[in-house]
């Protein structure tokens, strides 16, 4: 019995070693801010700030991970303005520039890059170049404003369920104060701060949630210290 609890411990240990976390917790589902904290570890890398969540709050989406919903809390759906909770991965980093150095794969936002948000479309929820024959609804990555010069690609909605959700960026704010379509977003700066630390191999995920679900995280997330 001693052997086999010291086993799971140890494969615990290996699991969770060298994983960066991204921890966004917003007040409860109404939350338009919230704050996000960089653990690596287990440990607090930098310190925690403030960032703009969506704009109707937060919503579950489908890739929960052992996060368990309560059947009377809201879903995501597409266009509904909720950023969505869960556990996801960050795949890649995004920007205006031609090239960045980075320890993440890099899309550079040209003009003809689009991440389609029509859920009938078969490239639903998918960053590509622009095709002959447009989707009926897409997001334009090169924008002609500077909310997409740098960003972060979150792994939401992997299997292309229709109409639960799409385009899910860690990107830079419009405003101090001004909510999302569904993205967490923040200052050039902390954007900065997060691409730079960011490494592929160390599995970087982000974990979106209410205080509510805080418990849960910390019980699937043992070594996480505040």
């Amino acid at each position: 019995m001693v052997k086999s609890f010291l086993i799971i411990i140890i494969c615990q240990m290996f699991v969770y070693a060298g994983e960066q976390i991204i921890l966004v917790v917003g007040d409860n589902h109404h939350s338009k801010k919230a704050t996000l904290t960089c653990f690596e570890d287990g440990v607090v890398v930098f310190d925690s700030f403030e960032v703009n969540i969506g704009k109707n709050g937060l919503g579950w989406g489908v890739e929960k991970k052992g996060l368990t919903q309560d059947e009377k809390e809201p879903l995501k759906y597409e266009g509904d303005k909720k950023a969505p909770i869960g556990i996801f991965t960050l795949d890649s980093v995004f920007g205006y520039q031609k090239d960045l150095k980075t320890k993440m794969p890099y899309l550079h936002a040209t003009k003809d890059l689009i991440c389609v948000d029509d859920s009938d479309s078969e490239f639903y929820n998918q960053i590509i170049q622009k095709p002959k024959t447009k989707p009926k609804s897409y997001e334009e990555m090169r924008r002609d404003d500077t909310q997409y010069k740098l960003g972060v690609v979150v792994g939401y909605n992997k299997k292309h369920i229709k109409n639960r959700g799409s385009c899910i960026f860690l990107h830079i704010e419009k405003s101090k104060d001004a909510p999302t379509a569904g993205c967490t977003s923040m200052t050039l700066e902390n954007i900065e701060k997060i691409v730079s630390w960011l490494d592929k191999d160390k599995n970087p995920i982000l974990i979106q949630i209410t205080k509510s679900q805080l418990n849960q995280v910390l019980k699937l997330y043992p070594n996480i210290r505040f």
